[in-house]
């Protein structure tokens, strides 16, 4: 039971029965819980915000700690461009198994659900890229104030992307000052040690975590929510399922990896992205495990990992507007032509970087549907199942994060092999999982010379 994985195992199975029990206690999950709900509510959002806390230190002082440590932008720019390659091929194959299966299954077809009058919503836009690209502040932070019954509530937010502008500024100007800036990257580098110790202890804490995420989801909305939506909610799961153990599979294996070793690398971001729904909060434990479990080096992680977890989403931003378009279509009784088919596929692609700052499902399905010239009413008849989607698109999410800086690092020559290949312990987070790789590696060469040192390596292993 000192195994994370097991730890994560046994939450979600008490998570499952918490939920199961609270959902028979009764009650309205969203506007009077029972205690039971409430419980599991508070444990799980605020597990969420404790990791979303992590998120903008730990950009700002990885990201300008690692183009610190390169020294040659020109480096870092092929490393992005080939970052963004990538992003675009697996983003292709994801819509291409989402258009394919929406036209197999025809989940429209069966749907008996009805539309609402109207959907009120907001449409992605393309400029809202160029907007969420220029920091409206120093840390791309905002703050929303409402008033409810006299009483003033705000809520701050952070832009991902406005934080990765502005932290990689700041690196490249260090690198341009010169020396007078080498006390501010050896304070920065501090701060990133800091923060990775604080972070590894709320990363310890995702067990109780999961409890929470997964008995609220299953006392919220249980199994009766599906009703005449299972074949769409099935015809997503199933463009999920091929993405994550075939195409990615393949992928790893063509690069002469494991696969093995890079699902069981992954295993607890993706994990975590599934019970939390959200991409941004899973981010510091998924530049976590692409670093420490695949042995991406970290200037590199500390890049591609937050840009992918605002631009690389194969499912939020592929499989589902593709089901979703289609579905929409047929519900409507709209028959789509070829090249509308190669509009889903452009907007697929492209449309996550044209969503960054407001990504979500529903903002990358109204832009899909407008692009299209579809009724966005179909939008709102979605919104009942999202949540049980949204679980499994976000786990895809966050492999194909992890995934494409372990392909890249590796086309590069920039992958640490004997850290990926190295024997998982249960605890991928430990301080000294590097190093016992690499020891473990050179100990038959050092038996000969150093049985004792022979021994050690092994245990620790």
């Amino acid at each position: 039971m000192t195994s994370f994985g097991i730890q994560i195992i046994a939450a979600l199975l008490v998570g499952l029965a918490l939920g199961l029990i609270a959902k028979s206690l009764g009650g309205d999950p969203k506007t009077s819980p029972n205690g039971l709900t409430a419980t599991l509510d508070t444990i799980g959002t605020d597990y969420v915000w404790l990791l979303k806390a992590a998120v903008v230190p730990l950009i700002f002082t990885a990201v300008v700690s690692s183009i610190a440590n390169l020294r040659q932008v020109s480096n870092a720019a092929r490393l992005a461009w080939n970052t963004l390659l990538w992003f675009a091929i697996t983003a292709l194959i994801a819509v291409v198994i989402g258009i394919g299966l929406g036209l197999l299954f025809r989940p429209g077809s069966t749907a008996s659900g009805q539309a609402p009058a109207q959907y009120t919503g907001h449409t992605g836009s393309w400029t809202a890229f160029l907007d969420g690209l220029i920091p409206h502040n120093f840390l791309g932070l905002g703050a929303t104030t409402t008033v409810t019954d006299g009483v003033a509530a705000t809520d701050v937010s952070f832009n991902v992307l406005q934080i990765l502008v502005v932290s990689i500024a700041v690196g490249i100007a260090a690198l341009k000052v010169g020396k007078p800036a080498e006390p501010f990257l050896d304070l920065v580098a501090s701060a990133l040690a800091v923060i990775q110790k604080v972070l590894w202890w709320i990363i310890r804490l995702a067990p109780i975590g999961t409890v929470g995420l997964i008995g609220r989801a299953v006392a919220e909305y249980g199994w009766d929510t599906i009703g005449s939506l299972g074949l769409f909610i099935l015809t997503v799961y199933v463009g999920l399922a091929l993405v994550a153990f075939v195409v990615y599979p393949i992928l790893v294996k063509s690069h002469g990896l494991s696969v093995k070793q890079f699902f069981s690398g992954v295993w607890p971001a993706a994990q975590l992205g599934f019970v939390s729904r959200s991409s941004i909060g899973t981010m510091p434990l998924t530049q976590r495990v692409t670093e420490r479990n695949l042995g991406v080096p970290s200037g590199y992680a500390s890049f591609a990992v937050p840009l992918g977890s605002t631009t690389k989403m194969d499912g939020c931003a592929a499989i589902y507007p593709a089901v979703a378009a289609i579905f929409v279509a047929q519900f409507f009784h709209v028959d789509l032509n070829i090249g509308q088919y190669l509009l889903i596929v452009f907007v697929s692609v492209l449309g996550s970087a044209a969503t960054a700052g407001t990504t979500g499902a529903t903002v990358m399905l109204t832009l899909t549907l407008s692009t299209l010239g579809l009724p966005l009413e179909g939008v709102g008849l979605l919104l009942a199942i999202d949540p049980l989607l949204d679980m499994g698109r976000t786990a895809l999410n966050v492999t194909g994060q992890a995934l494409v800086p372990t392909i890249v690092a590796k086309r590069q020559g920039m992958l640490d092999d004997a850290l990926y290949n190295a024997p998982r312990n249960g605890d991928p987070f430990s301080e000294d999982v590097r190093e016992v790789a690499h020891e473990t590696v050179d100990a038959p060469a050092e038996s000969a010379d150093d049985g004792q040192r022979t021994g050690l390596v092994g245990s620790r292993a």
